[in-house]
């Protein structure tokens, strides 16, 4: 691992990071295997979580006072479920001193940088991200510092964003080994309904399908297909509350394709079905070999 002061030092002295889950964790590792000369502290509500934590060496403190620590970072990463993010930045910018950013990594984006537009204190900055890294899995215990190395980082700015402060973020993923590209929020929110959030629900419908008695039939291709679904519920019931309008629009896409399907097998046409098969394959290898180029 590279420091983070080669290249593009981190200029932050504090970096807060609220919710050490998975993602937040994976954060907290990143800095600390790229030798963060700064503090790295964790908030949450768990406060035997947080020390945890701290033992397993992932931050260097742990709290359960928000404003407290909003008052000492230079950087606060909010990494909780996206129903939360927009009033928790409120809660903590009010604490905040100027040059304060906070960002979070919400896989939605317009509702909440929405909200965030307007209403924070003067010189107090905020600016989405969204890095496209994670698994099913939850917890710091599946923490990885190397978890956003070579994976995209979406952040969406606005008109009114600071250029300094945007510099300040898009250095910030670029350290933990990011790519990082720029998205105005409706267009990250539409892109994800149909990257993640969608396939979210085809994964849970069809593991929902399955009867228990049919479990000792389901090989890899069942598994593959439905490992997603083992995320959190309540998690995913937040996000897709969230970009309900881009994802309603993609289940029509999908209902529409699925029909095609089923009219194509029904009127026996061998040749349609093997052209929308060779479609799905043609999709499938092409995005393979695309992040295949992309990871180091």
């Amino acid at each position: 691992m590279s420091d983070v002061t080669a290249g593009e030092p981190l200029s932050e002295r504090v970096i807060a990071i609220v919710g050490v889950g998975l993602i937040g964790g994976s954060i907290a590792a990143a800095l600390k295997g790229r030798n963060f000369a700064g503090e790295v502290v964790g908030v949450g509500r768990n406060s035997s979580r947080l020390e945890a934590a701290r033992e397993r060496g992932l931050i260097n403190r742990g709290s359960t006072d928000l404003e407290e620590v909003a008052r000492q970072a230079d950087l606060l990463i909010f990494c909780t479920p996206v129903d939360l993010i927009a009033a928790g930045v409120r809660d903590a910018a009010g604490h905040c001193r100027p040059g304060t950013l906070i960002t979070d990594a919400g896989s939605t984006k317009q509702t909440i940088c929405r909200e965030l537009a307007t209403g924070l204190p003067d010189g107090v900055q905020f600016i989405g991200s969204h890095p496209l890294a994670g698994s099913e899995k939850q917890g710091y215990e599946y923490a990885e510092a190397d978890l956003f190395v070579g994976r995209l980082c979406v952040v969406t700015p606005d008109e009114s964003s600071d250029p300094a402060a945007l510099d300040r973020l898009v250095r910030f993923w670029r350290a933990l080994g990011s790519e990082v590209t720029q998205l105005a929020p409706d267009a990250h929110d539409r892109i994800v309904a149909r990257t993640s959030h969608l396939p979210h629900v085809v994964a849970a419908a069809l593991a929902s399908l399955l009867p228990e008695s049919a479990d000792r039939f389901a090989a890899s291709g069942f598994s593959d297909t439905t490992r997603i679904a083992s995320g959190d519920p309540a998690l995913w019931t937040a996000i897709l509350l969230a970009n309900a309008e881009e994802i309603l629009a993609g289940l029509d896409e999908m209902s529409g394709t699925l029909q095609q399907y089923r009219d194509t097998i029904a009127a026996g046409d061998r040749d349609g079905l093997h052209k929308r098969l060779e479609l799905g394959k043609a999709t499938r290898d092409r995005l393979i070999n695309s992040n295949t180029d992309r990871k180091p």
